[in-house]
């Protein structure tokens, strides 16, 4: 039986959203919590979140994937991921680290190009900032897409 339960977020779990989702070192731009789904232990801790977060250009992206450290390899960021996904048939864009790309790969996402890219990816693809970072770290940047089902 499952130590934790997914669910949408409550206005109440926005402050621990936005701490979790920084405590990871994601991208904390909008975080809106109407978005999220989140993981709560059985003491209602909230312990996962994710969500699907829409662009200006009409994409839509896979994102803020965070679970609290301690509860890391429990098949949290699994079942978000995969309730997230059952909410969305089209297509879905995401970004992250160049280790972190076969985990999408089995939700279907494959690693695409700058010209598969919407606006949106393409310009953040560019940003020396977030680059240099991931090189520092022996990471790269991957944007990835999973087709509409």
């Amino acid at each position: 039986m499952p130590r934790f339960q997914v669910a949408p977020a409550t206005e109440a779990q926005a402050g621990a959203i936005h701490s979790l989702v920084r405590s990871s070192g994601i991208n904390p731009t909008g975080l809106d919590w109407r978005r999220f789904l989140v993981a709560v232990s059985e003491e209602e801790a909230l312990i996962g979140c994710g969500q699907i977060k829409p662009h200006a250009d009409g994409s839509l992206e896979l994102a803020s994937i965070a679970v609290q450290p301690a509860w890391r390899g429990q098949g949290i960021a699994r079942a978000l991921i995969e309730a997230l996904l059952a909410e969305q048939s089209g297509d879905l864009y995401l970004m992250c680290q160049s280790s972190l790309g076969p985990l999408y790969e089995k939700f279907g996402f494959t690693t695409i190009g700058e010209d598969q890219m919407p606006k949106y990816f393409r310009r953040i693809s560019k940003l020396a900032g977030v680059l240099d970072n991931l090189r520092s770290q022996g990471e790269s940047l991957l944007i990835m897409h999973r087709a509409a089902r």
